[in-house]
């Protein structure tokens, strides 16, 4: 989203891991002044936040200072200056917010955590009963609520909490329409908005909800979104959609997101035509992909956009490298774990998690920034146990506590949310902008110290 479009075998794996030694010398150095005084506020808010779990908690207690009482439970807007900006999307609505405070309590065992989720679901199923114009995207619409409300059923054990998901996924099957070869929801065929996302979805819902037909309800979205790929250098390219002329080659809005449900599609029905078309797409990405200096990374966007280079999940190495891990996963081919290593160094190279680059500015949130580089590397680490990645996470989490405010008991993060808006700074509560990524992330670390596996695996992430 950003500033773009919404407006195997241990052999194996310790094979694919033979790239990551080198990673961290590649770093540039930071400006000495900058550094000295980045580590004297960060030891300061060290010793006043604690552990990785207390910054975790105190994100929580700045977002609670904006939560919303509604009809059916509770809200948070996501700037709390601005009571329009209250949705109930994933991206950076209650949804985000709502499996923050489940992850909290899974961490806790506090239960004014859940207390506050399940108001929050409650308020998300009365928005599934309120009509108006269907949205059933991921991280827009009616996927995204569903996937939140079937986490709070697993916490809860409340089988209204499991209805009110599947009424999520009776919504997408009524609201399905038939195109081409399959079904869509709407022009989009995205990560965020289209058909690749709710597809993940569907795929979660049979499984966890023993939802019947929602398996094949992907399947017909996905034969829709292999005939939308578009022939290029050797392979297949998916655009956002007819409406948008810019296409995007990474995870949020294209190639890379589109191939990854298709390999995921294949990996759930093995049928032969999804996985020709996301090895088409690989096809597509490794004709653009930069390989210099022995780090992979790909544009922004063609065709104004093929100088830009973002680093994290919506358009840089960080969601990219999932198209990898999955083909790796669904094929039993360990050759496609070295491109997940080459996208990690691709990320350092560039100076992540300390420098900026025009692809990566002031932002520490999951979809643009930090967290979601951090994130990235602290998966990488569980899967090879490479210092490297371990200490390029630490580094990524060292730098968005020093960015971090202290807000009465809790604590906040001012940033751009647009590479191209780079004055107008807000500090947000939702999930994927602002202080319930930021918090999940630190659960994250704490729960890899603790020996913890992570707390909820989303339906777009390969890593378990």
């Amino acid at each position: 989203m950003c500033d773009d479009a919404r407006s195997l075998t241990r052999r194996d794996l310790l094979r694919g891991a033979l790239g990551a030694a080198t990673l961290l010398a590649t770093v540039p150095p930071a400006d000495a002044a900058a550094a000295e005084s980045v580590a004297r506020r960060l030891a300061r808010l060290r010793t006043a936040t604690g552990t990785d779990l207390d910054v975790a908690i105190r994100a929580e207690r700045w977002i609670r200072t904006s939560r919303v009482r509604t009809p059916a439970g509770l809200a948070w807007p996501a700037d709390p200056r601005d009571a329009r900006s209250l949705e109930r999307d994933f991206y950076n609505g209650t949804p985000g917010i709502v499996l923050f405070l489940l992850e909290l309590y899974d961490a806790t065992g506090d239960a004014s955590f859940l207390d506050d989720a399940v108001a929050g679901a409650r308020d998300l199923e009365a928005s599934l009963d309120a009509g108006g114009n269907f949205d059933g995207g991921l991280y827009t619409g009616a996927a995204g609520i569903g996937f939140v409300l079937a986490e709070t059923w697993k916490r809860t054990h409340d089988a209204r909490h499991r209805e009110a998901a599947k009424k999520a996924v009776a919504a997408l099957r009524r609201n399905a329409r038939p195109a081409g070869a399959g079904v869509e929801w709407s022009d989009s065929a995205d990560i965020i908005s289209g058909a690749a996302g709710i597809s993940l979805f569907l795929l979660r819902a049979a499984n966890e909800l023993d939802e019947d037909g929602a398996t094949d309800l992907a399947v017909r979205a996905g034969h829709r979104l292999t005939e939308l790929g578009q022939r290029a250098k050797g392979g297949l390219k998916w655009a956002i959609s007819p409406s948008v002329p810019a296409l995007y080659p990474n995870f949020s809005h294209g190639t890379a997101g589109a191939a990854y449900t298709l390999a995921t599609l294949y990996g759930a029905t093995r049928e032969r035509a999804f996985l020709d078309a996301a090895l088409a797409g690989t096809a597509y990405l490794e004709a653009v992909t930069d390989r210099s200096n022995d780090a992979c990374k790909v544009f922004h966007h063609e065709p104004d956009g093929i100088d830009l280079y973002y680093l994290s999940w919506c358009h840089g190495g960080a969601g990219t490298a999932r198209l990898y891990y999955r083909l790796s996963d669904v094929t039993g081919d360990a050759k496609w774990l070295d491109r997940v290593h080459c996208f990690a160094r691709g990320i350092t190279t560039m100076g992540a998690p300390v420098g900026r680059s025009p692809g990566y500015w002031e932002n520490i949130s999951q979809c643009c920034g930090n967290a979601g580089v951090g994130e990235f590397f602290l998966s990488l680490h569980r899967l090879w146990p490479e210092r490297s990645y371990l200490e390029v996470a630490r580094k990524a989490a060292d730098d968005i506590l020093a960015r971090g405010e202290e807000a009465g008991q809790g604590m906040k993060w001012v940033q751009a949310e647009h590479r191209v808006r780079p004055d107008f700074l807000v500090a947000q509560t939702g999930r994927m902008q602002g202080a319930a990524g930021v918090g999940s992330f630190f659960l994250r670390l704490e729960g890899f110290a603790a020996g913890r596996a992570p707390l909820t695996i989303l339906p777009d992430s390969p890593w378990t």
